[in-house]
């Protein structure tokens, strides 16, 4: 899609001899469009939903949400929270700093505390990632593939998924990363989710005035301070917390070889860095039109920009 998308533009462009834009110019005017559209999905949700409480939206193929429903669940990341020593009573949210540059906003935070089973491993393989307890019974535990256990490796809070039950004393798990023993383990049941209830700061502590509105274990509750989350009441250290946030899309890149002799770049997408739009095919009309706006301010042709801008206005009132 990236490079009918740089084409149409370059066509736009050079139509009226308006100018030219670098592969580098066009890669930088590429992600701001993105950035802009993907965040347009959300207010475009919310517009939807507005509708669909005033009982004015559509169902079926008609049922505008639902697509945009979609589309953010494409950049919906699931990944396990860890906790902080030494109390271990906060958990590290994502953020650039533990999962890159991708982190847009969190969607929510679910826990899974029902305790399958527990105890200290009596051995290890050697590099064959097992939990081996040989006074265990993790058949008649009722242990399953897709549990997940916690366990402490050198005080690094750790978990790691149950791939087999190879025996009543034995699990195949991963990540490879149990090569030593004694560890401690608790095993809790993959399938048993509670979902976190987010509460502002300001009104945690009204809450855990009363025993009537104070989180529980049925109900629990979450804080954020900067890039950490309070879970109330406090988990027990090997409660598997997991969060679901939103991702940016990754950076579109058009990449190219350079034949030289002032030809045109020519466009490869077999480069290694090489990245193609993250949007949908249906939006390749506004990402066009979102690039020759940034372009035409570049190149201070207002022509251009507003010709790009009644372009998208037209575009987004038809889909009102």
């Amino acid at each position: 899609m990236i490079n009918d998308i740089r084409n149409t533009v370059l066509a736009v462009l050079n139509k009226n001899n308006y100018g030219y834009i670098s592969p580098q110019d066009f890669n930088l005017y590429a992600q701001q469009a993105q950035m802009d559209l993907f965040e347009d999905y959300f207010y475009a949700y919310n517009y939807q939903i507005n509708k669909e409480n005033q009982r004015t939206s559509g169902t079926g193929y008609a049922d505008i949400k639902k697509g945009y429903v979609e589309v953010i669940d494409f950049f919906s990341v699931t990944t396990p929270l860890t906790p902080i020593a030494p109390n271990y009573t906060q958990y590290s949210l994502p953020s650039i700093a533990t999962t890159g540059s991708d982190y847009y906003l969190i969607n929510k935070i679910v826990i899974n505390n029902t305790l399958v089973a527990s105890g200290t491993t009596t051995g290890t393989l050697g590099g064959q990632n097992k939990i081996i307890d040989s006074n265990a019974n993790f058949t008649s535990s009722g242990v399953q593939v897709g549990d997940i256990i916690f366990v402490l490796i050198a005080a690094v809070p750790t978990y790691v998924t149950v791939n087999t039950v190879d025996s009543s004393t034995q699990l195949d798990v991963t990540p490879n990363v149990i090569n030593t023993f004694p560890l401690d383990y608790q095993i809790y049941k993959g399938s048993t989710i509670k979902e976190v209830e987010r509460v502002e700061q300001s009104k945690i502590t009204l809450l855990n005035m009363s025993p009537l509105t104070a989180p529980s274990l049925m109900f629990p509750a979450y804080t954020t301070e900067g890039n950490l989350a309070t879970l109330y009441p406090t988990p027990e250290l090997g409660t598997v917390v997991t969060s679901q946030y939103i991702r940016y899309p990754k950076a579109p890149k058009w990449t190219y070889v350079d034949l030289g002799n002032s030809n045109e770049p020519v466009f490869d997408q077999s480069q290694p860095d090489y990245q193609d739009f993250e949007l949908f095919p249906d939006d390749a009309t506004d990402l066009t039109m979102k690039i020759l706006q940034y372009a035409g301010v570049s190149i201070r042709e207002a022509s251009v920009v507003q010709y790009a801008g009644a372009k998208e206005s037209a575009e987004i009132n038809s889909e009102k």
